[in-house]
């Protein structure tokens, strides 16, 4: 390959690192927020929030099934661009928000934008430029999303303290439609030979029944469902052991935990089975979360969050190199999207669920323990879905 295409390959790569920091930042962290923020300044119920949050992403999910068809239709450029200015509006909708039912148009509109700058998304940039060197290039791509959570998550709050968050809403959107438009315009517009497929497409429904599709689909769902349902209630985990300071700092270790955990495993995958490796990655999140669960003191609690750290950027990058080896070309787009759509649906719950099992048994230890008795299920499911590989 030439050296312009090697250069115009990073570049893909890069633009792909920076639509990943500020789609987690806004369409993923930035829900979270607003969640706080609107609950303490409107004084709106949890339950309403929290149920707009969660179509936020199912908005979002039902989107992304059909971004395959965008691409193919518009290009991933325009996509893109389109999704960041609809992302933009918004997060301003929702900061923006002095009635329970203006809620609706900015969690269809968050919800877009979300679906355009989500996994599948950065799968759709990345991967049709890359054969060998694919784990590396989408890895590299995916540690813009644990960026985005060690940037944003401050930003919001420390921008919301100072200006108010429909300030801080504008300041960030305005940042992410001058950064991101222009880049995606310029470099996302180019598409390699491969992406004008000789083959057709086979049909959803069709890859919706092979065994090989149902077993990715259901264990990165469930393993998912367990990491975000754990991560939205770590630091009230944490906080009565280790403090509201060292609390926040697990999470930092965390985001740098996934960041290292998802970099050594673009590096040295290279040919090893990716749904061993899978299994691997959940079993070790398995024991992180039993830790959390059961630890009592800082080293254990710390031990945790390290052994759940290292596997949580690695659950949104595994799903496309496994598609690479067990598709076809021409389909693994679709599969891609499919299965983010399904991780989405079903993660959306997993915060309300967590938090129902903790008010109920009084503790998060049995909540906690449902999570790492789903991340073991998981890891089974992947490793048992060899035989159809």
């Amino acid at each position: 390959m030439s050296e312009a295409a090697d250069r115009h390959r990073a570049r893909v790569v890069w633009i792909a690192f920076i639509v990943a920091v500020f789609g987690w930042g806004v369409g993923f962290y930035g829900p979270a927020t607003y969640l706080a923020v609107l609950h303490q300044t409107r004084g709106w119920s949890i339950a309403t929030l929290s149920a707009a949050v969660t179509a936020h992403y199912l908005v979002s999910a039902v989107l992304i099934v059909a971004l395959p068809d965008a691409y193919r239709r518009f290009g991933v450029g325009r996509v893109t661009l389109g999704g960041t200015l609809f992302g933009a509006a918004g997060a301003i909708a929702w900061a923006s928000a002095q009635q329970t039912w203006q809620l609706v148009p900015a969690l269809l509109l968050s919800g877009t934008g979300w679906a355009a700058m989500s996994g599948a998304a950065i799968n759709a940039m990345v991967s049709p430029w890359f054969e060998c060197d694919r784990p590396k290039a989408l890895s590299m791509a995916f540690n813009g999303a644990s960026v985005g959570g060690i940037v944003f998550v401050p930003l919001w709050m420390v921008l919301g303290r100072c200006f108010g968050l429909a300030s801080a809403a504008v300041v960030i959107s305005v940042a992410m439609v001058t950064i991101v438009c222009p880049l995606a315009s310029h470099i996302l517009r180019r598409q390699p030979a491969v992406v004008v497929a000789t083959m057709r497409p086979l049909p959803r429904f069709a890859l919706l029944r092979q065994p090989r599709f149902r077993t990715i689909a259901l264990a990165f769902a469930l393993g998912l469902f367990a990491q975000i349902g754990l991560f939205a209630h770590l630091i009230a985990r944490l906080e009565p052991v280790l403090g509201p300071g060292l609390a926040a700092g697990a999470i930092s270790l965390i985001t740098v935990c996934a960041v290292v955990g998802r970099t050594l495993l673009g590096k040295f995958l290279r040919d090893h089975d990716r749904r061993l490796v899978s299994g691997a990655n959940l079993l070790m999140q398995t024991s992180g979360s039993l830790l959390l669960a059961l630890g009592e003191g800082s080293i254990l609690l710390t031990a945790g969050c390290i052994l759940f750290g290292l596997g949580v950027g690695n659950l949104v990058s595994l799903p496309p190199l496994i598609a690479q080896r067990e598709f076809r070309p021409a389909d693994v787009g679709t599969v891609v999207a499919l299965i983010t759509a399904i991780n989405q649906a079903v993660f959306a719950f997993a915060p309300a669920i967590f938090g129902g099992l903790r008010d109920l048994t009084g503790s998060y230890v049995v909540s906690f323990l449902v999570a790492a008795a789903v991340q073991a299920l998981a890891a089974a499911i992947i490793a048992v879905g060899r035989r159809y590989s």
